[in-house]
Protein backbone atom coordinates (compact mmCIF):
# COMPACT_ATOMS: atom_id res chain seq x y z
CA UNK A 1 0.00 0.00 0.00
CA UNK A 2 1.27 3.11 -0.99
CA UNK A 3 2.21 5.92 2.00
CA UNK A 4 -0.04 8.89 2.06
CA UNK A 5 1.38 12.30 1.92
CA UNK A 6 1.57 13.85 5.18
CA UNK A 7 -1.37 16.56 6.60
CA UNK A 8 2.19 19.03 7.63
CA UNK A 9 3.61 18.57 4.10
CA UNK A 10 2.73 22.39 3.36
CA UNK A 11 3.25 24.19 7.23
CA UNK A 12 6.25 26.13 8.38
CA UNK A 13 9.80 23.91 8.92
CA UNK A 14 10.38 24.67 12.78
CA UNK A 15 14.14 25.82 12.54
CA UNK A 16 15.51 26.89 16.17
CA UNK A 17 16.23 30.20 16.46
CA UNK A 18 18.93 32.30 18.04
CA UNK A 19 19.39 35.25 20.17
CA UNK A 20 21.59 38.14 19.53
CA UNK A 21 22.85 41.13 21.48
CA UNK A 22 20.96 44.75 21.30
CA UNK A 23 17.68 42.59 20.08
CA UNK A 24 14.31 44.79 20.19
CA UNK A 25 10.98 43.30 21.62
CA UNK A 26 9.73 43.77 17.83
CA UNK A 27 12.91 40.95 17.29
CA UNK A 28 12.29 38.59 20.35
CA UNK A 29 8.81 38.49 19.13
CA UNK A 30 9.53 37.55 15.54
CA UNK A 31 11.65 34.41 17.24
CA UNK A 32 8.85 33.56 19.41
CA UNK A 33 6.79 33.26 16.34
CA UNK A 34 9.18 30.55 14.77
CA UNK A 35 9.16 28.45 18.25
CA UNK A 36 6.05 26.81 19.65
CA UNK A 37 3.26 26.73 22.73
CA UNK A 38 2.35 30.08 23.72
CA UNK A 39 5.21 32.23 22.64
CA UNK A 40 3.75 31.17 19.12
CA UNK A 41 0.47 32.88 20.13
CA UNK A 42 2.22 35.54 21.71
CA UNK A 43 3.49 36.27 18.11
CA UNK A 44 0.38 35.69 16.62
CA UNK A 45 -1.72 38.18 18.93
CA UNK A 46 1.11 40.28 18.21
CA UNK A 47 0.45 40.65 14.61
CA UNK A 48 -3.60 40.58 15.32
CA UNK A 49 -3.22 44.02 17.56
CA UNK A 50 -1.25 45.23 14.24
CA UNK A 51 -4.02 44.16 12.17
CA UNK A 52 -6.95 46.23 14.33
CA UNK A 53 -4.66 49.17 14.52
CA UNK A 54 -3.36 49.32 10.33
CA UNK A 55 -7.05 48.33 9.16
CA UNK A 56 -8.95 50.74 10.70
CA UNK A 57 -10.94 48.88 13.92
CA UNK A 58 -12.53 50.52 16.74
CA UNK A 59 -10.00 48.77 19.40
CA UNK A 60 -12.03 48.22 22.59
CA UNK A 61 -9.65 47.65 25.98
CA UNK A 62 -11.16 45.59 28.76
CA UNK A 63 -9.15 45.60 32.03
CA UNK A 64 -10.07 43.23 34.59
CA UNK A 65 -7.63 41.69 37.97
CA UNK A 66 -5.11 44.52 39.50
CA UNK A 67 -2.81 45.50 36.64
CA UNK A 68 -3.47 49.55 36.99
CA UNK A 69 -2.79 49.02 40.46
CA UNK A 70 0.46 47.71 39.72
CA UNK A 71 1.81 50.24 37.56
CA UNK A 72 0.47 48.97 34.10
CA UNK A 73 -1.43 52.44 33.63
CA UNK A 74 1.43 53.85 31.71
CA UNK A 75 1.59 51.36 29.33
CA UNK A 76 -2.32 51.97 28.45
CA UNK A 77 -1.36 55.54 28.44
CA UNK A 78 1.03 54.98 25.74
CA UNK A 79 -1.45 53.59 23.67
CA UNK A 80 -3.96 56.04 24.02
CA UNK A 81 -1.79 58.49 22.78
CA UNK A 82 -0.47 56.78 19.62
CA UNK A 83 -4.32 56.18 19.23
CA UNK A 84 -4.62 52.70 19.08
CA UNK A 85 -6.93 52.23 21.93
CA UNK A 86 -10.51 53.91 21.49
CA UNK A 87 -12.39 52.82 24.05
CA UNK A 88 -11.81 51.02 27.46
CA UNK A 89 -14.27 48.54 30.30
CA UNK A 90 -12.61 48.58 33.79
CA UNK A 91 -13.26 47.71 36.82
CA UNK A 92 -14.09 50.42 38.66
CA UNK A 93 -11.22 49.95 41.45
CA UNK A 94 -8.80 50.16 38.55
CA UNK A 95 -9.88 53.89 38.13
CA UNK A 96 -9.72 54.56 42.20
CA UNK A 97 -6.35 53.15 42.19
CA UNK A 98 -5.03 54.86 39.35
CA UNK A 99 -6.02 58.70 41.00
CA UNK A 100 -3.04 57.17 44.04
CA UNK A 101 -0.45 57.69 40.75
CA UNK A 102 -1.66 60.85 39.70
CA UNK A 103 -2.34 62.46 43.27
CA UNK A 104 0.96 61.16 44.66
CA UNK A 105 -0.45 58.69 47.41
CA UNK A 106 1.60 56.06 48.38
CA UNK A 107 1.90 52.68 46.85
CA UNK A 108 4.92 50.18 47.05
CA UNK A 109 6.25 47.31 45.49
CA UNK A 110 6.66 44.63 47.85
CA UNK A 111 7.32 41.33 48.67
CA UNK A 112 4.31 39.43 48.46
CA UNK A 113 4.99 37.04 51.76
CA UNK A 114 3.72 38.89 54.42
CA UNK A 115 1.95 38.19 58.37
CA UNK A 116 -0.81 39.81 56.91
CA UNK A 117 -1.99 40.07 60.70
CA UNK A 118 1.17 42.49 61.46
CA UNK A 119 0.14 44.20 58.15
CA UNK A 120 -3.24 45.09 59.40
CA UNK A 121 -1.92 46.06 62.98
CA UNK A 122 0.24 48.71 60.83
CA UNK A 123 -2.29 49.96 58.68
CA UNK A 124 -0.67 48.33 55.62
CA UNK A 125 -2.58 46.48 53.01
CA UNK A 126 -1.87 45.07 49.94
CA UNK A 127 -2.49 43.40 46.70
CA UNK A 128 -0.44 40.91 46.50
CA UNK A 129 3.27 42.57 46.08
CA UNK A 130 1.29 46.10 46.00
CA UNK A 131 1.83 47.80 49.14
CA UNK A 132 -0.95 50.83 49.89
CA UNK A 133 -1.35 52.44 53.16
CA UNK A 134 -4.97 52.42 54.72
CA UNK A 135 -5.15 55.67 56.09
CA UNK A 136 -2.31 57.75 54.09
CA UNK A 137 -3.23 56.20 50.73
CA UNK A 138 -7.05 54.44 50.77
CA UNK A 139 -8.48 57.01 53.34
CA UNK A 140 -7.02 60.01 51.45
CA UNK A 141 -8.22 58.70 48.11
CA UNK A 142 -11.74 58.43 49.70
CA UNK A 143 -11.62 62.06 50.26
CA UNK A 144 -10.38 63.15 47.17
CA UNK A 145 -13.14 60.79 45.16
CA UNK A 146 -15.84 62.91 47.56
CA UNK A 147 -14.15 66.20 46.81
CA UNK A 148 -14.82 65.40 43.12
CA UNK A 149 -18.55 64.72 43.43
CA UNK A 150 -18.86 67.98 45.59
CA UNK A 151 -16.58 69.89 43.18
CA UNK A 152 -18.12 68.42 39.66
CA UNK A 153 -21.64 67.91 40.98
CA UNK A 154 -23.49 70.15 38.53
CA UNK A 155 -22.00 68.00 35.90
CA UNK A 156 -22.50 64.87 36.90
CA UNK A 157 -26.16 65.60 38.24
CA UNK A 158 -29.95 66.06 37.59
CA UNK A 159 -30.31 63.39 35.11
CA UNK A 160 -29.29 59.31 34.87
CA UNK A 161 -25.50 59.11 33.55
CA UNK A 162 -23.42 56.50 32.44
CA UNK A 163 -20.08 55.84 34.08
CA UNK A 164 -17.51 57.09 31.00
CA UNK A 165 -19.20 60.73 31.81
CA UNK A 166 -18.85 60.22 35.34
CA UNK A 167 -15.19 58.97 34.25
CA UNK A 168 -14.77 61.48 31.96
CA UNK A 169 -15.85 64.58 34.31
CA UNK A 170 -13.60 62.72 37.03
CA UNK A 171 -10.41 62.32 34.34
CA UNK A 172 -10.67 66.15 33.53
CA UNK A 173 -11.24 67.38 36.88
CA UNK A 174 -7.65 65.19 37.51
CA UNK A 175 -5.97 66.75 34.41
CA UNK A 176 -6.75 70.26 36.45
CA UNK A 177 -6.36 69.27 40.16
CA UNK A 178 -3.62 66.51 40.51
CA UNK A 179 0.16 67.03 40.94
CA UNK A 180 1.27 63.93 38.46
CA UNK A 181 -1.89 63.87 36.06
CA UNK A 182 0.67 62.17 33.08
CA UNK A 183 0.28 59.26 35.70
CA UNK A 184 -3.00 58.70 35.49
CA UNK A 185 -5.01 57.02 32.26
CA UNK A 186 -8.12 58.39 33.67
CA UNK A 187 -6.96 61.53 33.36
CA UNK A 188 -5.46 60.33 29.61
CA UNK A 189 -8.63 58.82 28.29
CA UNK A 190 -10.66 62.29 29.49
CA UNK A 191 -8.18 64.23 27.41
CA UNK A 192 -7.94 62.08 24.40
CA UNK A 193 -11.79 61.59 23.89
CA UNK A 194 -11.71 57.95 25.36
CA UNK A 195 -14.51 56.55 27.09
CA UNK A 196 -14.08 54.57 29.99
CA UNK A 197 -16.69 52.25 31.21
CA UNK A 198 -17.29 50.41 34.44
CA UNK A 199 -18.23 46.44 34.24
CA UNK A 200 -20.07 47.27 37.65
CA UNK A 201 -21.43 50.37 38.76
CA UNK A 202 -21.33 49.00 42.52
CA UNK A 203 -18.83 47.06 43.14
CA UNK A 204 -15.80 49.14 44.21
CA UNK A 205 -14.32 51.87 46.24
CA UNK A 206 -15.64 55.05 43.92
CA UNK A 207 -19.28 53.77 44.37
CA UNK A 208 -18.75 53.08 48.20
CA UNK A 209 -17.70 56.83 47.99
CA UNK A 210 -21.12 57.55 46.40
CA UNK A 211 -23.35 56.00 49.07
CA UNK A 212 -21.82 58.81 51.61
CA UNK A 213 -21.98 61.66 49.16
CA UNK A 214 -25.94 60.85 48.72
CA UNK A 215 -25.88 61.24 52.39
CA UNK A 216 -24.59 64.27 52.87
CA UNK A 217 -26.59 65.88 49.96
CA UNK A 218 -25.45 65.02 46.36
CA UNK A 219 -26.77 62.19 44.70
CA UNK A 220 -25.33 60.95 41.71
CA UNK A 221 -27.54 58.81 39.20
CA UNK A 222 -25.72 56.12 38.02
CA UNK A 223 -27.68 53.94 35.25
CA UNK A 224 -27.07 50.79 34.33
CA UNK A 225 -29.44 51.00 31.28
CA UNK A 226 -27.51 54.34 29.93
CA UNK A 227 -24.35 52.20 30.35
CA UNK A 228 -25.26 49.41 28.37
CA UNK A 229 -27.10 51.43 25.69
CA UNK A 230 -24.17 53.83 25.28
CA UNK A 231 -21.57 50.88 25.17
CA UNK A 232 -23.83 49.29 22.02
CA UNK A 233 -24.55 52.52 20.10
CA UNK A 234 -20.80 53.00 19.93
CA UNK A 235 -20.53 49.26 18.72
CA UNK A 236 -23.37 49.74 16.35
CA UNK A 237 -21.50 53.04 15.27
CA UNK A 238 -18.42 51.07 14.23
CA UNK A 239 -17.38 50.03 10.93
CA UNK A 240 -15.58 47.61 12.14
CA UNK A 241 -14.44 46.37 15.69
CA UNK A 242 -11.78 44.72 17.63
CA UNK A 243 -11.38 43.60 21.29
CA UNK A 244 -8.23 43.28 23.66
CA UNK A 245 -9.04 41.39 26.66
CA UNK A 246 -6.55 41.65 29.77
CA UNK A 247 -7.63 38.98 32.17
CA UNK A 248 -11.36 37.67 31.89
CA UNK A 249 -14.48 38.52 33.98
CA UNK A 250 -16.80 41.33 34.30
CA UNK A 251 -14.58 43.74 31.68
CA UNK A 252 -14.32 40.64 28.98
CA UNK A 253 -18.40 40.33 28.97
CA UNK A 254 -19.32 44.03 29.00
CA UNK A 255 -17.72 44.80 25.67
CA UNK A 256 -18.52 41.26 24.56
CA UNK A 257 -22.31 41.83 25.03
CA UNK A 258 -22.32 44.88 22.78
CA UNK A 259 -23.33 42.34 20.03
CA UNK A 260 -25.90 40.70 21.48
CA UNK A 261 -27.20 43.94 23.08
CA UNK A 262 -27.61 44.77 19.13
CA UNK A 263 -28.82 41.64 17.95
CA UNK A 264 -30.79 39.62 20.70
CA UNK A 265 -31.74 42.44 22.59
CA UNK A 266 -32.60 45.33 19.69
CA UNK A 267 -33.30 42.99 17.08
CA UNK A 268 -31.28 44.67 14.62
CA UNK A 269 -29.07 42.57 11.88
CA UNK A 270 -25.00 42.72 13.85
CA UNK A 271 -23.29 40.05 13.56
CA UNK A 272 -20.65 40.64 16.05
CA UNK A 273 -16.99 41.76 16.13
CA UNK A 274 -14.64 41.46 13.74
CA UNK A 275 -11.60 40.41 15.73
CA UNK A 276 -10.75 39.92 19.25
CA UNK A 277 -7.18 39.12 21.37
CA UNK A 278 -7.80 37.30 25.01
CA UNK A 279 -4.91 37.27 27.59
CA UNK A 280 -5.48 35.27 31.16
CA UNK A 281 -5.03 32.12 33.01
CA UNK A 282 -8.39 31.14 33.31
CA UNK A 283 -9.62 27.30 31.91
CA UNK A 284 -12.55 26.67 29.95
CA UNK A 285 -13.47 23.54 32.15
CA UNK A 286 -15.78 24.93 35.07
CA UNK A 287 -17.55 26.93 32.44
CA UNK A 288 -16.81 30.45 34.16
CA UNK A 289 -16.53 33.47 31.45
CA UNK A 290 -12.90 34.16 32.20
CA UNK A 291 -12.23 31.00 30.58
CA UNK A 292 -14.84 31.17 28.03
CA UNK A 293 -13.46 30.39 24.25
CA UNK A 294 -13.45 32.75 22.14
CA UNK A 295 -15.33 30.02 20.00
CA UNK A 296 -18.04 29.68 22.38
CA UNK A 297 -18.31 33.43 22.17
CA UNK A 298 -19.42 33.31 18.53
CA UNK A 299 -22.12 31.00 19.19
CA UNK A 300 -23.21 33.92 20.85
CA UNK A 301 -22.97 36.61 18.67
CA UNK A 302 -20.01 38.16 19.89
CA UNK A 303 -17.96 37.62 17.52
CA UNK A 304 -18.33 37.46 13.96
CA UNK A 305 -16.35 34.15 13.14
CA UNK A 306 -14.15 31.61 14.93
CA UNK A 307 -11.65 31.74 11.97
CA UNK A 308 -8.20 31.19 13.88
CA UNK A 309 -6.71 34.25 12.13
CA UNK A 310 -9.04 36.89 13.69
CA UNK A 311 -9.45 35.69 17.15
CA UNK A 312 -6.26 34.93 19.44
CA UNK A 313 -6.07 33.85 22.75
CA UNK A 314 -2.87 33.57 24.86
CA UNK A 315 -2.74 31.77 27.90
CA UNK A 316 -0.71 33.82 30.35
CA UNK A 317 -0.66 36.70 33.02
CA UNK A 318 -1.32 39.63 31.69
CA UNK A 319 1.13 41.63 33.44
CA UNK A 320 4.12 39.67 31.16
CA UNK A 321 2.61 39.45 27.80
CA UNK A 322 0.76 42.60 27.43
CA UNK A 323 4.13 44.86 27.36
CA UNK A 324 5.37 42.68 24.63
CA UNK A 325 2.52 43.38 22.84
CA UNK A 326 2.02 46.58 23.41
CA UNK A 327 5.67 47.90 22.68
CA UNK A 328 5.80 45.61 19.38
CA UNK A 329 2.93 47.58 18.46
CA UNK A 330 4.53 51.11 19.44
CA UNK A 331 7.27 50.36 17.38
CA UNK A 332 5.67 48.86 14.33
CA UNK A 333 2.58 50.86 13.69
CA UNK A 334 2.37 54.18 12.59
CA UNK A 335 0.20 56.80 15.09
CA UNK A 336 -3.40 56.77 14.28
CA UNK A 337 -5.73 59.69 14.47
CA UNK A 338 -7.91 59.63 18.10
CA UNK A 339 -11.27 58.54 16.94
CA UNK A 340 -12.40 60.80 20.01
CA UNK A 341 -15.64 58.43 20.79
CA UNK A 342 -16.54 60.76 23.71
CA UNK A 343 -17.27 63.98 21.00
CA UNK A 344 -18.98 61.69 18.81
CA UNK A 345 -21.33 59.85 21.38
CA UNK A 346 -24.40 62.15 20.59
CA UNK A 347 -24.19 60.65 17.28
CA UNK A 348 -23.62 57.36 17.98
CA UNK A 349 -26.82 57.26 20.46
CA UNK A 350 -28.45 58.93 17.83
CA UNK A 351 -27.68 56.29 14.88
CA UNK A 352 -28.47 53.59 17.44
CA UNK A 353 -31.70 55.35 18.18
CA UNK A 354 -32.91 56.00 14.81
CA UNK A 355 -32.39 52.30 13.94
CA UNK A 356 -34.40 50.95 16.03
Amino acid sequence: MEPKHSLFLNSPDIVPPSLSRGMTVTDLIDVMGRTSFEARNVHRGAHLFRRMIQEGDVIWLAIAGAGIAGGMGGIVVSLMEAGFIDVICSTGAQVYHDLHFAFGLPVKAIHPNHDDNLLRQHGDTRIYDIGIREKETLEAQDEIVRRFVKNCYEEISGRPISSWEFNSTLGNWVLRNSRYPERSFTAAAARLGVPIFWDSLANHSIAMNLVRTEREGHPVNLSAQQEIFDSAAITFSSPQTGFIELGGGGPKNFIQQTGPTISQIFNLPFEGAERGLQIGTASEKDGSLSGCTFSESVTWGKYRSAESARLVQIWGEYSVMFPLLAAFVLDRCEKRQHKNLISLMPESRKRLESAL
